[in-house]
């Protein structure tokens, strides 16, 4: 027994595991995009996710995705941490080996970077039982900006690609008057308009929201197009994917692609700043050739979807593919 816990227990064994596929998830990625950012085949992914596979696989999924472990100990990279932590804490190898049941060799194999993540999962029990994953620091736009977060603009550049892609926008529903958006409606909160609350209208909806409230705003979005308030709907937002209804609901609806590189918003005072985050859009009732264009126009890729039946490409309620 170790901490209450045994040393085979599969369950402790996948927790590591578990987050790493909750930050895939986070980033809004899929199995076959992160294979295909380290190289590998999507199996590979799949079966790391079952916690199987390389260390080595591990430790660049875990670079590609930002993951870091915290209660190792100093070192830049994890088999620098596994050393460091032996070492600290006055272990052999020869000691360690018989505390896991792994082999000297394995051990030293892990300390390179080697073996499997099995082993390595087998020697985390005994070595740190109380490694966790690092939290992500929360990104705001730079020092000192915490209380104007959401006084960003989205660049007239950036917007050029809506309109030659989506055609000219008819409501910008979060406007606000210092944003170079042209839109033939404007709701303006300092103006006594309120884009949650007032009805939307027009072809084509605009919607770069205030990132503290995003969700709020797809939800907003998503019920108005539901409702056919707006035939189009267009949302410039942080990949953010771990929502219960962005899962249940929202991807049921729309078609999303993401940005490759990161958009440099405006501030108040015109000055370019690039995002700390991914970005994404967000679309609802895009269609085909709408979505070819914006590809044509600006880097990155749609999410691929598969229908929930088999039909015609216009099939209703298809979903993402994760």
């Amino acid at each position: 027994m170790l901490d209450g816990r045994t040393l085979y227990d599969p369950k402790w064994y996948q927790i590591m595991i578990d987050e790493l596929r909750e930050a895939r998830r986070l980033a809004g990625w899929s199995q076959r995009t992160l294979a295909d950012r380290l190289g590998v085949d999507a199996q590979a992914i799949k079966r790391l996710e079952k916690g199987i596979g390389s260390v080595s696989t591990l430790i660049s999924a875990m670079t590609a995705l930002d993951f870091q472990l915290t209660g190792l100990g100093s070192g830049r990279s994890l088999p620098q941490q596994l050393r460091a932590r032996r070492q600290k804490r006055s272990m052999s190898l020869d000691t360690l080996a018989r505390k896991t049941g792994l082999s000297r060799t394995t051990i030293a194999s892990l300390e390179q970077g080697g073996g499997s993540v099995a082993s390595l999962l087998r020697l985390l029990s005994v070595l740190a039982p109380r490694v966790r994953r690092r939290a992500p620091e929360r990104a705001y736009w730079g020092q000192g900006d915490k209380e104007d977060r959401d006084s960003r603009f989205t660049p007239p550049e950036f917007m050029e690609g809506i309109y030659a892609a989506f055609g000219p926008i008819d409501l910008d529903p979060c406007a606000n008057t210092l944003s170079p958006v042209i839109a033939r409606r404007r709701i303006i909160l300092s103006e006594g308009g309120d884009g949650l609350t007032d009805d939307w209208s027009g072809r084509l909806a605009f919607v770069n929201p205030p990132f503290s409230a995003l969700l709020v705003w797809l939800r907003r979005a998503h019920e108005q197009w539901r409702a056919g308030m707006v035939e189009t709907v267009v949302c410039l937002v942080p990949v953010r994917t771990d929502s219960a209804w962005f899962h249940d609901t929202l991807s049921a609806d729309a078609a999303i692609y993401l940005l490759k590189g990161r958009v440099r918003f405006l501030d108040t005072t015109g000055r370019a700043q690039a995002t700390p985050f991914s970005l994404m859009l967000v679309t609802l009732g895009a269609t085909a050739e709408q979505k070819e264009r914006y590809a044509q126009l600006v880097q990155g890729f749609w999410l691929s979807r598969t229908a929930e039946t088999q039909g015609e490409q216009d099939q209703p309620m298809p979903r993402l593919t994760y």
